[in-house]
């Protein structure tokens, strides 16, 4: 295959390594010539060190040949090949004389494809692990839109009319240099398992160390350490000669830990690799201290000394977050997979010398905070039970390919402490390390497993020498503790609420900001969130809010149009860290601290990958929100000269842990506006003479009759119609019209009573006859009775309530009753809650 053939057909083919392929053009170093990359993604510095051959060089394989009379029977449509001398299956789509391909593995979790039954086309196939289908039409996966692009095979037709598919990899980068292994001394090769991913190696004298979490929770509050770690592991880490992070995740990447290594020794150096969400992106909102954070390109080797090297590799499913390292001493490997779905896109090397890689499962939001349809506690015992199941004969099986000498099962020691979440504590079962090292026996005896306890010490050199010595692993003392038994709860929980306190969520236009600074829109999806107790229970005094991701627009109730739907229930403290801090939501999601139900059941990959994985790098500017807000409050009447039903009141704020639980606050007022003509919360965006955006809807006030509710822009930052009132782009993007969305009149402000919301029209609108013309009549139903003449503060007691009660079966989804919920707790449980365990990761 000539390399003009490989620039025409392949340059979209490079998923394999998405972190040289960041956008823009390159030079082929042989032909002179300039090619764009058709993939997102491309790094031009990396790519000609690839193609210079500093890093990797792509390599071509034939994987299946069809002589002219196989490709002749291939039918229109989706076609199953096996190659008979290595047993391994493609699939061929053919539509006319088009042909295309690609491997019979699922790129979620490697399942095989088969036949999909309900597929009148011919063009998609499904996966026999998760029902995932495959378009092979196009190579997307079309149940889970927006998630993986199937990686292709070059199919090359022969000039005899047969056909071959070509596999375009990458070399094994850690072949570059090899080193003949030489014999280890006894005590010269040390590996101390610390706590869950955590892992001391101690190479002469030379210690490295792996992901430190040595203290504090993980995901906001979701997640805690199950082992205790050693009395000295503080002490190990700030003596540390270099440390290796794998990923941003807060079990791997905690700032708690690294507090007290910035506090000591600043300038230890931090090893993370090249992603394109770099992992310490939030340094500087973290006010942790470190001065020697290493970025490392992914396939080089990095030498430490003579004697000592390693070198990162990134993850085929997740490469803009999780990377894997190969540590390589006197010529010794060592093979960290840490969390990586598919490390290296599957190519590892094999008989290493350690292996180490994540065992447990439960690290997911999935199924156990989801509510409604199918989701059951039964349904969810028997999806994790199955779930767990698969988890661990892919790891054997994969341990089983690589044939380590050793294998460790780590990076699964954790636990939901916390006594909120004892639901997910019950229902989140985990693997058993036990379990793993079992079957691993059974399918690899040529294996030997470790099963690591807190200080317990693997001495490599023994090892490899005598598998079955005694020796070769030191266990810690008999009386040493293994299992936490105690959190400090309060410290860290408090650290979550002091968010409650900020001036921002005193005004319900942070709503808009925060959204807009996120970012995603031009999504058919409409999101409910709603910030509740520790219970789950809707806070009466909280924000609930809808966000249109169509046009990001915030209506106070579903659109009529046909639209996806998620209802997110918050935990009202870590939610507004979150928006605070600009945190990424993997600390909602996989810190257990929502619940979850959409119509229809289906996964937005989409949304969950931006808000989890792509948010900005800076967190929102709240001091320029708060300047427009002063601003605009400059303009506004003093409150000192508004009636008593017009005044602010407070929104919810941290408070002690006994007050928090008795305690239910009051909310805070929109801002107003003298003489703002009242529009309906759905009101489209016009770029005319000014910019009128939508209404943000905001937690309910006392009633009080002419009180003003629509949301103002802020003077003095509306300088191009381009831009909203903090100065960010705005795209109006046309939409079907909404239930809610009526013409602009005029007239006094909108309702303020809480079975609106803001959403009912002014009293002068009129009622239309079937032909769509306007009545002299004005209709009742349109408005709230608070602001009719014939119904107003006059009208009998009976009358009002009746039309209270019409008013709150119009705003069903809306509708915010006077009751308040049992008292609202914000986490608050003692320093010494107790947790038992009958085995590891039970």
């Amino acid at each position: 295959m000539t390399l003009k053939m490989l620039i025409r057909v392949n340059l979209h083919l490079m998923s394999c390594w998405p972190e040289l392929y960041r956008g823009g053009s390159y030079t082929w170093p042989d032909s002179g010539s300039t090619c764009e990359t058709f993939v997102e993604g491309a790094s031009p510095k990396l790519l000609r060190q690839q193609l210079n051959g500093k890093m990797t060089a792509r390599t071509s394989m034939v994987v299946l040949s069809l002589d002219t009379k196989e490709v002749d029977s291939l039918k229109d449509g989706v076609n199953f090949k096996k190659n008979p001398s290595d047993g391994k299956c493609y699939i061929i789509y053919k539509s006319s004389s088009v042909f295309k391909a690609c491997k019979n593995q699922c790129k979620h979790q490697g399942g095989v494809f088969i036949e999909d039954i309900e597929d009148l086309d011919g063009r998609t196939v499904k996966c026999t692990k998760h029902n995932w289908k495959l378009n092979v039409s196009s190579m997307k996966y079309v149940n889970l839109p927006d998630s993986f692009q199937q990686d292709e095979l070059v199919v090359e037709i022969l000039d005899e009319g047969g056909m071959q598919l070509v596999e375009l990899s990458p070399i094994d980068p850690w072949l570059t240099a090899p080193r003949k292994p030489l014999e280890l001394q006894e005590g010269e090769v040390k590996i101390t398992y610390l706590t869950h991913a955590c892992m001391e190696l101690q190479f002469g004298q030379k210690c490295f160390l792996f992901d430190p979490w040595l203290r504090g929770p993980a995901f906001a509050r979701g997640w805690w350490l199950l082992h205790e770690p050693p009395a000295d592991c503080l002490d190990r880490l700030c003596a540390a000669d270099l440390i290796y992070i794998s990923h941003l995740h807060s079990d791997h990447l905690s700032y708690p830990t690294l507090k007290v290594l910035s506090e000591r020794r600043p300038d230890v150096p931090i090893y993370v690799g090249d992603t394109s969400r770099p992992v310490f992106w939030d340094l500087e909102q973290s006010k942790v201290k470190l001065t020697n954070i290493k970025v490392t390109p992914f396939g080089v080797w990095q030498n430490v000394d003579e004697k000592l090297r390693f070198m990162i590799l990134m993850d085929g499913v997740h490469p803009e977050v999780d990377t894997c390292i190969i540590v390589d001493y006197k010529g010794h490997m060592i093979l960290n997979t840490v969390d990586c779905t598919r490390p290296n896109g599957g190519r590892l090397p094999q008989n290493v010398d350690l292996m180490m890689s994540d065992f447990a499962g439960g690290a997911s939001g999935f199924p156990m905070t989801f509510q409604g349809g199918k989701y059951s506690n039964s349904w969810k015992r028997e999806f994790i039970k199955n779930e767990r199941k698969k988890l661990l004969n892919y790891k054997a099986t994969l341990v089983k390919s690589l044939q380590p000498r050793i294998y460790c099962p780590f990076a699964g020691y954790f636990v939901e402490a916390h006594p909120s979440d004892k639901y997910i504590k019950d229902t989140n079962i985990k693997n058993s390390p036990e379990d793993l090292n079992a079957l691993i026996n059974k399918l690899a005896p040529d294996t030997k497993t470790w099963t690591p306890k807190p200080g317990a010490m693997l001495d490599l050199g023994l090892a490899l020498k005598d598998p079955t010595s005694s020796k070769a692993i030191t266990d810690p003392p008999a009386s040493t503790k293994i299992y936490k038994e105690s959190w400090e709860f309060d410290l860290y929980v408090d650290e979550l609420n002091s968010a409650l306190d900020s001036e921002i969520f005193k005004h319900s236009d942070w709503i808009q900001f925060y959204y807009s600074w996120a970012g995603f829109r031009d999504y058919n999806l409409v999101v409910r969130m709603i910030e509740t107790d520790d219970n789950f229970e809707k806070l009466s005094n909280g924000y609930d809010y809808f966000v249109d991701f169509l046009d990001l627009s915030f209506p106070s109730t579903r659109p009529d149009r046909e639209h996806h739907y998620i209802e997110i229930k918050n935990r009202v403290g870590v939610m507004r860290y979150v928006v605070l801090h600009g945190c990424l939501w993997d600390d909602l999601y996989i810190g257990f601290q929502n619940r979850i139900s959409r119509d229809p059941d289906i996964y937005h990959h989409r949304f969950w990958n931006h808000f989890q994985t792509h948010l900005p790098l800076r967190c929102p500017d709240w001091n320029q929100f708060l300047a427009g807000v002063e601003t605009l409050k400059s303009r506004s009447p003093s409150p000192n000269t508004l009636s008593p039903n017009q005044r602010s009141h407070q929104p919810p704020t941290k408070r002690s842990q006994s007050e928090a639980c008795a305690a239910t606050t009051k909310t805070a007022a929109p801002l107003q506006k003298k003489e703002q003509t009242s529009r309906p919360s759905t009101t489209r965006i016009h770029h005319t003479k000014e910019v009128t955006r939508p209404t943000c809807p905001t937690i309910p006030e006392p009633t009080g009759q002419n009180q003003q509710s629509t949301l103002s822009p802020i003077p003095g930052t509306r300088t191009q119609p381009q831009l909203d009132k903090w100065g960010n782009k705005t795209r109006p993007t046309p939409r079907p019209p909404t239930r809610n969305a009526r013409p602009k009149m005029a007239g006094p402000p909108k309702c303020k009573l809480r079975a609106c919301i803001g959403t009912c029209t002014p009293h002068t609108q009129k009622k239309r006859d079937p032909k769509g013309q306007p009545s002299s009549q004005a209709d009742p139903t349109m408005h709230h009775p608070a602001h009719h003449h014939a119904q107003g503060k006059d009208a009998s007691p009976a009358s009002r309530r009746a039309a209270q009660n019409q008013a709150k079966l119009r705003f069903p989804t809306v509708n915010l009753s006077d009751a308040r919920p049992a008292a609202p707790t914000y986490g608050g449980q003692s320093h010494h809650a107790q947790v038992h365990h009958s085995k590891p990761c039970s």
